[in-house]
């Protein structure tokens, strides 16, 4: 991990001055909060995943071909799953394609449809990242297994309050 940047946390400084001009600063410290983990998160799984030519959004679809049965998915069922834009797929899948992870193929059932199949070097590949991004915890530092636990209970609670999966 980075040295810290500043010598004093950013968010409880940016939470002393909200509540001095606004009020209660709990919920923006937390927000500001989750948006900085994020960014912290991120930021180390592409790093663990770059030795592959990937960034996590483009490893996630390598994890979901490789879960699904056939090895294969439609690309309007990746973007589906993965809760991103068609074009955020289409870009993906260009990429991944061309490092030679992915093909298009066309869906024998349904001609109109295409389908994005992992090849067997995408195979080998998404085994590996899978061993890069476990070996640094998936970016989880600094809680135990039960806080991990805890901390997942929470943001699901959030993400169902927000309509992001039925209750």
């Amino acid at each position: 991990m980075s040295q810290p940047r500043l010598p004093f946390d950013p968010i409880d400084r940016a939470g002393d001055l909200w509540e001095e001009h606004f009020g209660d600063a709990t919920a923006m410290r937390l927000a500001t909060s989750v948006m900085r983990v994020q960014q912290l998160m991120v930021s180390a799984l592409d790093g663990a995943l770059k030795p592959f030519g990937l960034t996590f959004s483009r490893y996630e679809v390598l994890v979901l071909l490789h879960f699904s049965r056939s090895g294969m998915l439609p690309l309007s069922k990746i973007g589906e799953r993965l809760m991103v834009h068609p074009t955020s797929v289409t870009s993906a899948i260009d990429r991944l394609e061309a490092q030679g992870y992915v093909e298009r193929v066309a869906d024998e059932s349904d001609r109109r449809r295409t389908l994005a199949r992992l090849t067997a070097e995408g195979q080998v590949t998404v085994k590996a990242a899978t061993d890069a991004v476990t070996a640094i915890d998936f970016a989880i530092t600094g809680l135990t297994e039960r806080q991990q636990g805890d901390a997942y209970e929470l943001l699901r609670r959030l993400r169902r309050a927000a309509g992001d999966f039925p209750a």
